[in-house]
């Protein structure tokens, strides 16, 4: 097992998602570490941290790069069968390993995605959960992009490991890399436990929701190429389901009732109808199984 890990200045964030590593309950498993350049001594605290730690592999880039050359570099190095990815502000739950290998080996699947919580700035909860749909495939997270690099396993003996290989793009490489995987044919399987947590950082891309929506639209557009009349269907699907989703949240958090505690798997609950919807509509080409 390699865990993917990049860093540029992540100080205050670095050591508990290295912490979270070293607690899991699956043991065999090394942490390649690449720092692009950090300016906060990131690199130094971790240099730190290996020098008790054997299993963690850090290495520098002399110029800074971007997190996907840094994530792609880290698989270079890796030795593991198994890849998996854990940004440097995020956390995994003592059992994250150890549940997904299972799964995957019981379930002869090549990627995977658990569901996540999402955290604030500050590591406190919102009180949000996002659920895996039990499979997707391109068309899919076309129009619904819930997988997040902290739930992503990926088993190299299945999937060829040079489509893991990150595009250089400033922004939504993980995505890209994710629907290329996708594009070759490969489904995507969830797995319905919370293992990981998600920050959501106040300056993130997913924080800023015209940011947000400007990057879909590159997506369909400049990285997948296409047709333009293709991405405008995509997008309403995307942007429908983004809006049913914040309306139906806020209404549960305003209800203060037990169906509250139902908020946690909205976007399943989303995600299977939008699917269901997706796979019925004769005007999208059904992907190959």
């Amino acid at each position: 097992m390699s865990v993917i890990t990049p860093t540029f200045n992540c100080r205050n964030y670095v050591e508990e998602a290295i912490a979270s590593v070293q607690s899991q309950t699956y043991d065999n498993w090394e942490l390649v570490i690449v720092d692009d350049c950090s300016e906060d001594h990131t690199f130094e605290l971790v240099q730190r941290v290996a020098q008790n730690e054997p299993r963690i592999r850090l290495f520098r880039h002399e110029i800074r790069k971007g997190a996907g050359p840094a994530r792609t570099r880290a698989l270079e190095e890796a030795k593991g069968r198994f890849i998996a990815y854990l940004d440097a502000d995020d956390i995994w739950y003592p059992r994250k390993l150890e549940v997904q290998v299972n799964f995957m080996i019981e379930n002869c699947c090549g990627f995977s995605c658990t569901s996540y919580e999402v955290i604030s700035d500050s590591g406190k909860r919102m009180n949000k959960s996002v659920h895996m749909l039990p499979r997707a495939g391109y068309l899919d997270y076309l129009t619904n992009n819930l997988l997040q690099t902290v739930g992503i396993m990926i088993d190299t003996d299945v999937v060829p490991k040079d489509l893991l290989r990150m595009p250089p793009l400033e922004r939504r490489q993980d995505v890209a890399t994710w629907l290329q995987i996708l594009k070759a044919g490969h489904i995507n399987y969830g797995l319905p436990e919370v293992l990981a947590q998600y920050r959501r950082s106040k300056n993130s891309l997913s924080s800023n929701k015209f940011k947000a929506v400007r990057g879909i639209w590159t997506l369909y557009r400049d990285v997948e190429e296409l047709p333009l009349l293709f991405s405008y269907y995509c997008f309403a699907r995307y942007a429908v389901l983004a809006v049913w989703k914040r309306l139906y949240l806020n209404r549960m958090r305003r209800l203060d009732s037990p169906a509250s505690s139902t908020i946690p798997s909205v976007s399943a609950a989303a995600s299977e109808y939008h699917l269901r919807r997706l796979s019925d509509d004769p005007q999208v080409p059904h992907q190959r199984p």
